[in-house]
């Protein structure tokens, strides 16, 4: 194949963790356009069967990311279902936002075990059988937030630059084998996740299918680093060479100290309590502890 030339994707299994909406659904879609076959995984089956009637022969399938029991099923049964898994996109991911130390145990423990454990868990397991196979491309979907701590979702941040971290350091392992590793990197998107936060200046919000394009662009001539929107790239490279006081100057005149340290609890509340939820058993309006910033759930 030609240096430059795009690899085909009609065929070639996708398996796309949290797919039942937002960058998770529009990535599905955007796959199945390609010709690929579509796994989705989500801990909320009956969504997940609602948003696969919207994506050409995908399946929906039952996936708690934060057991590695729940990930290797899920795993098992696209092998059954639609053949050996060529890309594992962890898409799955929580962002409970409030001042960090009025944030509960609880909540972090729960952003830790999805936005970690969930990545860790579909790594350890799809990359043996990328190697055993000599083939497949693993996609982690991180944030511009794990390039820069975020005020107002410092927990997420850190997440986040884990996802970043574990990613380079990966890709570095598996430099001289064929298997494939993308970081996507987008500012904040359009989805129920973003509700209620503040825009930044010079860089605006971007849709799903943003992310979604991006994400196939990298799967058709890989790339490890998938900023959304593209300018960004520069933007954070710049910034990295900038000493701490300048950048941080930096990210003050761009208002990105304010975009989740200023969200509004009323408007996020919807999500809140749903992302307190995302777990198996747990039903909206069940008891549960109060989340970061004080917002009850």
């Amino acid at each position: 194949m030609a240096r430059n030339e795009a690899r085909a994707l009609n065929g070639k299994v996708v398996a796309i963790t949290g797919g039942a909406r937002g960058i998770g659904l529009a990535t599905a879609r955007a796959c199945a356009a390609r010709g690929m076959k579509v796994a989705i995984g989500d801990v909320d089956l009956a969504e997940a069967e609602v948003a696969v009637e919207t994506v050409p022969g995908a399946i929906a399938l039952a996936l708690d990311v934060t057991t590695r029991e729940s990930f290797a099923s899920f795993l098992d049964e696209i092998d059954a279902r639609l053949g050996p898994v060529d890309v594992l996109i962890n898409n799955a991911g929580i962002m409970p936002l409030g001042s960090f130390v009025d944030e509960d145990d609880v909540t972090a423990e729960r952003m830790i075990d999805i936005n970690v454990y969930g990545v860790l868990y579909g790594m350890k397991l799809v990359l043996p059988r990328f190697l055993a196979r000599n083939t497949g491309h693993l996609v982690n979907i991180a944030s511009t937030a794990g390039k820069a701590g975020v005020p107002g979702g410092a927990t997420y941040s850190g997440t986040k630059h884990f996802v970043v971290g574990v990613s380079e350091a990966v890709r570095g392992e598996l430099r001289d084998t064929p298997v494939e590793v993308s970081c996507v990197m987008p500012v904040l998107v359009n989805t129920e996740l973003a509700a209620g936060t503040e825009e930044s200046r010079g860089v605006k919000r971007v849709e799903p299918e943003d992310v979604a394009a991006e994400i196939v662009s990298a799967l058709e001539r890989p790339r490890f680093d998938v900023f959304v929107p593209r300018s960004v790239g520069p933007i954070s490279q710049v910034s990295a060479l900038l000493p701490r006081r300048p950048r941080e100057a930096l990210g003050r005149a761009l208002k990105v100290d304010k975009v989740l340290a200023n969200a509004d609890p009323a408007a996020r509340r919807q999500y809140e309590l749903r992302a307190a939820h995302s777990e198996p058993g747990l039903e909206p309006g069940a008891e549960v502890k109060q989340l970061s910033g004080g917002d009850e759930s």
